[in-house]
């Protein structure tokens, strides 16, 4: 079970490293080969979902890169998924030496969901926060 979960996260971390190769409307030759080598390490080069990707009969929009980030982080990432995602973001961004608008772009969208940047306490005063205006709501509802 914990193989095909790990296989899971594998495969959708693929999808976004396409996806940001992609995100500057070009796949560099060093991308793809940095793709290439990663699916045959995890054995998702002859995914059905992976393998046309990989192909490049498609290009992947941006849009449907961000979706796969936020549907990889989903809403409570630990640190550790952060790091990987962005190792593995940083790895192919920068496998052809150059950094474009874009790919800079999803850089920034990506250290915006760092787990690190929005402490527990946080999260606890947005809870309390909703509690207090539905109090409120309740109290002037009686009136």
């Amino acid at each position: 079970m914990t193989t095909n979960l790990n296989a899971n996260k594998q495969k959708k971390l693929l999808k976004i490293l396409i996806g940001a190769a992609w995100i500057d409307g070009t796949v560099q030759a060093e991308e793809r080969e940095y793709l290439h080598k990663m699916a045959q390490q995890e054995g998702l080069a002859d995914d059905p979902e992976i393998k046309p990707l990989l192909s490049e009969l498609r290009q992947v929009k941006p849009q449907e890169c961000y979706d796969w980030l936020n549907a990889y982080l989903g809403e409570n990432h630990t640190q550790e998924d952060y790091q990987e995602l962005l190792e593995a973001l940083s790895a192919i961004i920068y496998s052809d030496g150059q950094v474009e608008t874009a790919e800079a772009k999803l850089l920034n969208q990506l250290q915006e969901l760092d787990p690190a940047n929005d402490p527990p306490q946080t999260v606890f005063n947005k809870f309390l926060k909703s509690v207090q205006l539905l109090y409120r709501k309740a109290l002037e509802d009686k009136t």
